[in-house]
């Protein structure tokens, strides 16, 4: 008695379907090596600008602004200070806190002061973040 059983060879579609499987699991194999490989802890660098136009309603004034992260990491807790100043002397603060900044990700908010920003110095500026 033979105990051996022949095995069916294996037809041309079996061979084109295994070799597109390996195909597609080199390259995702490939790119998450590259990442790994290409990918360095650089801190969060933060850049706000207010680049939107000065807009006035009911005696308020909003000054749009916008964030983004181009940094390497996530920033939490992000901080901005804006300061208006008239005449050499800081007449308002305003505050805002962004909680959470991934890579590559932006966001716009305003600020709202009492007096005419245009009729003075506008600074807006990153104060803190915390790393997670």
């Amino acid at each position: 008695m033979n105990t051996e059983q022949e095995q069916p060879k294996r037809s041309a579609a079996e061979w084109v379907t295994f070799g597109v499987a390996s195909f597609i699991l080199a390259v995702i194999v490939s790119l998450v090596a590259y990442i790994w490989i290409n990918e360095k802890d650089q801190p969060p660098v933060l850049s706000v600008s207010n680049k939107q136009k000065i807009w006035e309603a009911d005696g308020q004034f909003y000054v749009p602004f916008e964030i983004v992260n181009t940094g390497g990491e996530t920033a939490e807790s992000v901080q901005l200070i804006a300061e208006l100043e008239i005449q050499g002397k800081v007449t308002q603060t305003g505050e805002q806190q962004i909680d959470f900044l991934s890579r590559g990700e932006k966001e716009e908010g305003a600020f709202v002061f009492n007096q005419d920003p245009r009729k003075g110095q506008l600074t807006i500026r990153v104060a803190s973040y915390k790393s997670p």
